[in-house]
């Protein structure tokens, strides 16, 4: 089968693989078993677009394909003209207690369809150019009367920061100050309010200045900071965020008190979303079902326990995909040979098709989760670093290579990780010097 799709993306999925990772893009053509999803999730970016909100938990084992659910929903939002951001929750760089580092990496990896991240400037920058533009369609201001036009885009620009000005006033404040500095080319004072409207620490004194702002963003002021960031990506033709909060499980491994801290936040956050505070905005937790289920994460908070309530049956056939929680049961080692088919099909090379067939990919599959001690759920990340790395670029390299004679499959304690370190039995694995 030949696979639609341009070189460089092609590419950047290859090497993603090779890398051990979940590739950034393109994740649609690699999708297995999301199908069932899609109608639910296009239901949820619809009302989102449309000023609602949206909050959702994904919950799997690991290997079940949280990340890559994710990434492929985040691909299908910013294909509707949405705003993405995916934050990793950690005890040490962005604690959930403290919503102004979330929010710091939320701009940080700030992304849309046509900038990666940080994406921040270039939205600030579309929201400015989306007030001129609005102006001159008005037709009350002729395009060649640049004082009328400053003036007239700043009378639009209060109207249109109107409601953040009342929750937001900093914001709303370092917005106005942005524009000027924007418009008087003050590159350094630019740059400093776009870090402070990023939630940057440590932003210089003199340029809070200008905006009339002061001290850094703390947790609350990061909510509101949401808020404003909400009606700057609508206004500037954005009709929503996507923001993944990703590992949330990591909250059952920290100290009883943060993780307390930690779980009362995204009570009040989930909350928060549902009363309609955040419009624009679709918020996803990705989790496992120790996390949900176990009394180290989100049943110790009764109340979080019972926003995330889902009836889960034994057969996930019959799963809600419009429930507030969506399952994801891992890979088949039928769905891991979809897979493997589909990598193949997708590197370039009339030489790969011909020597790794169907078959052989079958073969692979089977022998990486036999090797994993038969936990087909554990094997889809090594496996197609196996595939890429030590069969397919060898392939396309060599021209007498083999896979079937040239081959021998090997796990190395390096290259695997602790999941997968513990699905290996040691008498399995390459041991390294």
């Amino acid at each position: 089968m030949t696979v639609d799709v341009s070189a460089r993306r092609r590419r950047d999925i290859i090497d993603a693989l090779c890398r051990g990772a979940v590739p950034s893009n393109g994740l649609d053509i690699l999708a297995v078993g999301l199908d069932r999803f899609v109608a639910a999730t296009d239901e949820d970016l619809d009302r989102v677009a449309s000023g609602g909100s949206v909050f959702k938990a994904i919950r799997g084992e690991y290997g079940a394909g949280k990340t890559f659910f994710t990434r492929w929903l985040a691909e299908r939002a910013k294909r509707r003209g949405f705003a993405a951001s995916e934050v990793q929750i950690s005890e040490t760089e962005t604690p959930l207690h403290r919503m102004e580092t979330v929010y710091r990496r939320l701009c940080e990896q700030l992304a849309t369809e046509q900038f990666p991240p940080s994406a921040l400037r270039p939205v600030l920058d579309g929201w400015i150019y989306t007030l001129e533009e609005d102006v001159l369609a008005a037709g009350g201001v002729p395009e060649d009367d640049a004082e009328g036009l400053d003036r007239a885009v700043g009378e639009l620009l209060e109207r249109r920061l109107a409601g953040i000005s009342r929750s937001t006033p900093g914001f709303a404040a370092a917005l106005r100050a942005y524009r000027s500095a924007v418009a008087a080319s003050d590159a350094a004072v630019a740059e400093g309010l776009a870090a402070w409207l990023g939630g940057q620490p440590h932003v210089a004194a003199n340029v809070r200045r200008v905006a009339g702002v002061k001290g850094d963003l703390d947790h609350f002021g990061a909510l509101n900071a949401l808020q404003g960031l909400l009606t700057v990506l609508r206004d500037s033709g954005h009709p929503g965020l996507l923001l993944v909060l990703d590992e949330v499980e990591t909250l059952q491994r920290v100290r009883s008190d943060v993780r307390d801290k930690a779980l009362n936040a995204l009570r009040q956050l989930v909350d928060e979303v549902h009363s309609g505070r955040f419009p624009g905005l679709y918020l996803v937790i990705t989790g496992t079902p120790a996390f949900f289920d176990g009394p180290q994460g989100v049943q110790r908070l009764t109340p979080l326990a019972q926003r995330l309530a889902t009836d889960f049956g034994p057969d996930p056939r019959w799963d809600n995909p419009r429930a507030v929680q969506i399952r994801l049961p891992g890979f088949s080692i039928e769905a891991l040979v979809e897979l493997g088919i589909k990598v193949r099909d997708l590197y370039p090379g009339s030489r790969v098709a011909e020597r790794v067939d169907d078959a052989y990919v079958a073969e692979l599959a089977r022998a990486v989760a036999g090797r994993l001690g038969g936990q087909v759920g554990v094997a889809p990340r090594i496996f197609l670093k196996k595939l890429v790395a030590d069969v397919l670029d060898r392939v396309d390299q060599f021209d007498d290579f083999d896979p079937r004679l040239h081959y021998a499959l090997t796990l190395r304690t390096d290259e695997l990780t602790d999941v997968e370190r513990n699905a290996v039995s040691a008498d399995d694995i390459e041991l390294t010097t």
